[in-house]
C-alpha cells in the first residue's frame, strides 16, 4: 500500500515531468519564431482549419476563455490571428490566420520532426504513446464533465 504514494508510481508526476522536459525541447524553436507553446497549439489548429470560432479552438486545445483570450489578444497583437464578430451571431467570435500567420507555418514544419528525433524514441513507439495518451485524455476529460 505504501507504494501506491511514491513519486515514481504516480502517472501524473510522469506526465507532469515529460510535459515539462519536451517544453524546454520546443523552446528553441519557438523562441525563433517568436510564439509561446499554447499559441503554438492555436496555430496548428488554425493551420489546419484555417479559421474556427473561440469556443472551438477552446474546446479543440482544452482551455477556458478566461485563459484563451488574453492569448489571443496577443495574438492579434503580433498579428497572427485576426479576431471577428460573427455577422449571423455576434456573440460568437471567428479566428482566422493573417498572412503573417499563414507564413510561420512555414517556418515551423521542421518542428515535429526534430522533436521526434531529439525525443529519442522511435515513430512507432511515439504513435503508440500518443494513441494512449489520447485515450487516457478522453476518458479523464470526460470524468470531468
Amino acid at each position: 500500500m505504501n507504494d501506491l504514494l511514491k513519486l515514481d508510481n504516480q502517472l501524473c508526476f510522469a506526465i507532469y515531468a515529460c510535459y515539462r522536459e519536451i517544453s524546454k525541447m520546443y523552446r528553441p524553436f519557438l523562441d525563433e519564431l517568436g510564439i509561446t507553446y499554447p499559441q503554438y497549439l492555436a496555430l496548428l489548429v488554425l493551420w489546419e482549419q484555417k479559421k474556427c470560432s473561440v469556443k472551438e479552438l477552446g474546446e479543440r486545445l482544452y482551455l477556458d476563455s478566461g485563459t484563451l483570450t488574453p492569448m489571443l489578444k496577443r495574438m492579434e497583437a503580433a498579428q497572427l490571428i485576426k479576431r471577428n464578430r460573427c455577422m449571423d451571431d455576434e456573440r460568437k467570435v471567428i479566428v482566422h490566420l493573417t498572412k503573417q500567420g499563414e507564413l510561420l507555418k512555414e517556418k515551423a514544419k521542421c518542428i515535429p520532426e526534430a522533436l521526434l528525433r531529439n525525443s529519442g524514441i522511435h515513430q512507432e513507439d511515439f504513435l503508440h504513446l500518443l494513441k494512449q495518451l489520447k485515450r487516457l485524455l478522453r476518458h479523464v476529460h470526460d470524468l470531468n464533465k
